[in-house]
């Protein structure tokens, strides 16, 4: 089976649009872990419009399932990251001002700072995937940066899956297999959702995980939390 890893952020947005304390991001993980969840994904801004610093630690704490942080790797994040030690991180090349990740690193032209970070993640002992576009040189060239895993960016998948599902998906299978041949893991995240989930699976049954958060919150609030993961859960068999 491929893993859910639930990313929180949104529910981290919804406490932060209050103050206090309401949705708790701690109690919701772990709800999310006892519905079946493999993992938990967080992505700290700098800003702290979802996740804050603060809550990082008492995620670690508290979870028994894989614990990811993802995030642009400046000197901050690194440390937060080493600090806490999770299972994964995952490395975006998100500016501080974007809304959300729209792009896999360009992997060729970052090479050495790309190969520099994953080098000190893995001296910390912590997995080191790194967020690429579908294209068979950025996967190579993670690979020579030394990363753990790929994560696919799979916007482009979930735009064009409702008018081509196969043309969608092709240039995802090639990169999929050049991470294979290059003895990476497999991720994939970014407007995956129960329409097109179990497409990508059948198509790359080898994913190692998928990281869900917008289009999980959104099925939750009429389906339930723990409904919603069993449904993704099922796309994932």
């Amino acid at each position: 089976m491929t893993n859910l890893s639930v990313n929180i952020n949104k529910i981290a947005t919804l406490r932060n649009a209050r103050g206090g304390n309401n949705p708790d991001v701690v109690k919701v993980a772990l709800d999310c872990e006892r519905f079946g969840a493999d993992g938990i994904t967080i992505h700290p801004r700098p800003d702290e419009r979802h996740i804050r610093r603060a809550d990082v630690p008492k995620l670690k704490g508290a979870l028994t399932v894989e614990f990811n942080i993802e995030g642009f790797p400046s000197p901050d994040f690194i440390e937060l990251v080493i600090v806490n030690k999770p299972a994964q991180v995952t490395l975006v090349p998100d500016l501080p001002s974007q809304i959300t990740s729209n792009t896999g690193w360009d992997v060729v032209n970052n090479l050495a700072f790309l190969t520099e970070v994953t080098t000190e993640f893995r001296a910390a002992g912590i997995r080191t995937s790194i967020f690429v576009n579908p294209d068979p040189v950025s996967v190579e060239s993670a690979a020579k940066a030394g990363a753990d895993r790929v994560e696919l960016y799979t916007e482009p998948y979930a735009t064009v899956y409702p008018f081509d599902s196969e043309s969608a998906v092709a240039p995802f299978v090639e990169a999929a297999k050049v991470a294979r041949s290059s003895g990476m893991g497999l991720n994939a995240g970014h407007d995956l959702n129960l329409l097109n989930l179990r497409f990508m699976k059948q198509r790359i049954p080898w994913l190692d995980e998928v990281s869900i958060g917008h289009a999980l919150v959104c099925d939750a609030l009429y389906l339930g939390l723990e409904e919603t993961i069993r449904q993704y859960k099922q796309c994932l068999i």
